[in-house]
C-alpha cells in the first residue's frame, strides 16, 4: 500500500474514534494502528449467559477491568457516516499499488465461509490452542490461527456461548484473555485425540489448485541474460549455458549426467534462480477432515512479508499462506517411496506432503540417480504417468485419492549413463539430457581464479599451470571443476596449521595433491 493511502486510511479510522486524527493522548496525530484504541465492549464479561461466571473471583476482584462502553455522544452503529468510512479504509487498504505485478496473492477471508472452513474446523483448532497455551488473548488467537480478527471474534463469541470458554478479563487495546472450561476441555482432549494440529487454519484445495495454476512455472519465460545471472558463481561454457537455457524454460524434465565432480548438482541447484520470482503456497491443506502440512522451513525459504500483527491486522493478505522463494527440493541416495507419497505420523495423525507437492511452481532435484535406497524401476513406475500428464494421485489416510499439480521441473543429476539406468520409455518422458563434461584448462583457470579470493589466497597463474603439468599431464589425470576448491582448502588447511601466509605455492600443491589424490 502506498503510503500516502496508507495515512489516509489512519486518517479515517482515527475518525471512527472520534479522534480526527489525533493520538490516545490527544497530542499528536496518530501514526500507526497500534496506536488506535478500539472499543470490544460487545465482548465484555458481562455478555455471560445466564449461571456462567465472567470470571474466578480472583480475576473480578483484582483483574483489569473490562474496557468502557463508547461515550453517548458517539453515532450510533448504524450511522451511515461509519459505513461511509469504512468503505472508504477498505478502498485504501487494496491499493493495486501493492505488488501488483504478482499473479497470485491470496486475499484475506472476510467471513468464515470464504475461508473454505467450516466452524467445527475452525473451533477445533481454537480449543486445542487454548488447551495447550492454558489461556489466551484473542489477538494470540488470531496469530495462532492465522484467521482475521472478525471471524475469530465470532468463533470465541460463539464458543462462549456454549460455555465452552470463559473470560478470564481484559487485554491491552480492547482485547481479552479467554481460558477454557471443564466442558471446552473436556472437548479439547477429544480433538486433540484425533489429531495434535492447532497451527494455522488449512487452505481448501480448491484455492490451492487455483494458485498452483496462476504461478506455474509453464507461465514463466527464462530470459538467457537471467541464467547468466544464476550462474554468475559458477564457470559454465556458453554451449552449455545454450544447452540449458531452452530445457530449463520448458519446465519440463531434465537429465544431467557426466563425470563426478563437475558441477551437475551445482547447477540444478541454481536453476530455480533464474525464474527470479516468489510465489505463495499454504501453510497446511485441508481435505475432508485430513490436515496436510505443506509449508517445510527445510526446503521453503520464506520471504517476510511487513504486515501489521494482532488483532486488527489490516494487510490484505491471507495469513494462512506464505511468500516463499520459487522451492529447490533436493533428494538424494536417501530418497524412498514413502517420501514420494502423503505420510501419517502415527501419534500425532498430522500429514506431512510429499516431495513433489512441496517443489510444485518449482524444482524437484533426484541426486545421484540410480544409487537410491528405492529401485530405480520402482521410481520410474511411479512417476512415468505424473511426468507425461502434469499431475499425480495421491492418498489420503482416509483412503481417498486425490488428484494434484506434478508441476515443477524435474532434474535428474547421475554420474551414470542414462541408457544403462532406465528403458527407452522413460527417457522419453525426459525431453532434454545434458551432459555436464570435465573443464577446459583455460576453465581450470578460471574456476581457480573465482574461488581463490574467497578462500584468501591471491591468483597465481604460474603455479596453477605447475599444478596442471606435474599432476594432470604427467599422471594421466583428468581436470573435475571441484579440484580447484578442494585443493585450495587442503592448503588453507596446512597454512592454518603452520601459521604460514595463504600462497599458491608450487610446493603446497605438491603436499594437497598427496592428500587429496592418495587413493584416487
Amino acid at each position: 500500500m502506498s503510503e500516502s493511502a496508507e495515512q489516509s486510511a489512519l486518517d479515517l479510522l482515527s475518525q471512527l474514534k472520534g479522534l480526527a486524527p489525533r493520538s490516545k493522548s490527544g497530542e499528536e496525530p496518530v501514526s500507526s494502528y497500534e496506536e488506535l484504541d478500539f472499543d470490544f465492549s460487545d465482548l465484555s464479561a458481562s455478555e455471560a449467559p445466564a449461571g456462567e461466571p465472567a470470571g474466578d473471583a480472583e480475576t473480578q476482584s483484582a483483574g483489569p477491568s473490562a474496557p468502557p462502553s463508547p461515550a453517548s455522544d458517539e453515532p450510533p452503529l448504524n450511522d451511515p457516516r461509519l459505513a461511509q468510512l469504512f468503505e472508504r479504509v477498505n478502498q485504501l487498504l487494496s491499493d493495486p499499488t501493492l505488488d501488483s505485478d504478482e499473479p497470485f496473492r491470496p486475499k484475506a477471508p472476510e467471513t468464515l465461509e470464504e475461508t473454505g472452513l467450516t466452524f467445527e474446523e475452525v473451533e477445533r483448532l481454537v480449543l486445542k490452542f487454548l488447551h495447550s497455551k492454558g489461556s489466551a488473548t484473542g489477538r494470540q488467537v488470531c496469530a495462532q490461527v492465522r484467521l482475521p480478527f472478525r471471524i475469530v471474534e465470532s468463533i470465541l463469541k460463539q464458543l462462549k456461548r456454549e460455555q465452552l470458554v470463559v473470560l478470564r478479563g481484559a487485554a491491552a487495546a480492547g482485547d481479552y484473555e479467554f481460558t477454557l472450561t471443564e466442558s471446552g476441555r473436556d472437548r479439547a482432549k477429544r480433538f486433540s485425540e484425533e489429531c495434535t494440529y492447532f497451527g494455522a487454519a488449512p487452505v481448501c484445495l480448491k484455492e490451492y489448485l487455483k494458485a498452483m495454476e496462476a504461478q506455474s512455472i509453464a507461465r514463466q519465460t527464462v530470459s538467457e541474460e537471467a541464467l547468466r545471472e544464476a550462474f554468475s558463481d559458477l564457470v559454465i561454457s556458453d554451449e552449455l549455458l545454450d544447452r540449458l537455457g531452452p530445457a530449463i524454460s520448458s519446465g519440463r524434465g531434465l537429465f544431467l549426467f557426466g563425470e563426478p565432480g563437475n558441477g551437475k548438482t551445482s547447477i540444478a541447484e541454481r536453476v530455480m534462480q533464474a525464474f527470479g520470482s516468489t510465489i505463495w503456497i499454504p501453510r497446511a491443506l485441508g481435505i475432508d477432515g485430513d490436515i496436510i502440512r505443506l509449508y517445510d522451513p527445510g526446503v521453503h525459504e520464506a520471504v517476510e512479508e511487513h504486515t501489521k500483527d494482532g488483532i486488527f491486522d489490516l494487510s490484505d493478505v491471507d495469513q494462512r499462506w506464505v511468500k516463499i522463494i520459487r522451492p529447490t527440493v533436493v533428494a538424494g541416495g536417501e530418497l524412498t517411496m514413502s517420501q514420494l507419497e502423503v505420510t501419517q505420523n502415527l501419534q500425532t495423525k498430522i500429514c506431512e506432503a510429499p516431495l513433489q507437492l512441496k517443489s510444485n511452481c518449482g524444482a524437484l532435484v533426484i541426486d545421484d540417480f540410480g544409487r537410491q535406497r528405492m529401485p530405480v524401476d520402482e521410481l520410474l513406475n511411479r512417476w512415468i504417468v505424473p511426468l507425461e500428464k502434469r499431475y499425480d494421485f495421491l492418498g489420503l489416510p482416509s483412503g481417498k485419492k486425490i488428484q494434484v499439480p506434478f508441476d515443477q521441473l524435474i532434474i535428474f543429476s547421475t554420474n551414470l549413463e542414462p541408457r544403462k539406468l532406465v528403458d527407452a520409455a522413460f527417457l522419453r518422458r525426459i525431453p532434454y539430457k545434458i551432459h555436464v563434461g570435465s573443464p577446459t584448462e583455460k576453465q581450470f583457470h578460471q574456476i581457480f581464479e573465482m574461488v581463490a579470493p574467497t578462500l584468501g589466497f591471491e591468483y597465481d597463474k604460474e603455479a596453477v599451470n605447475y599444478l596442471i603439468d606435474k599432476h594432470y599431464h604427467q599422471a594421466k589425470r583428468s581436470l573435475r571443476a571441484c579440484h580447484p576448491r578442494d585443493l585450495l582448502l587442503q592448503i588453507k588447511s596446512y597454512c592454518n596449521y603452520k601459521g604460514l601466509p595463504r600462497k599458491m605455492l608450487p610446493e603446497y600443491f605438491d603436499w594437497a595433491v598427496e592428500n587429496y589424490f592418495s587413493v584416487m
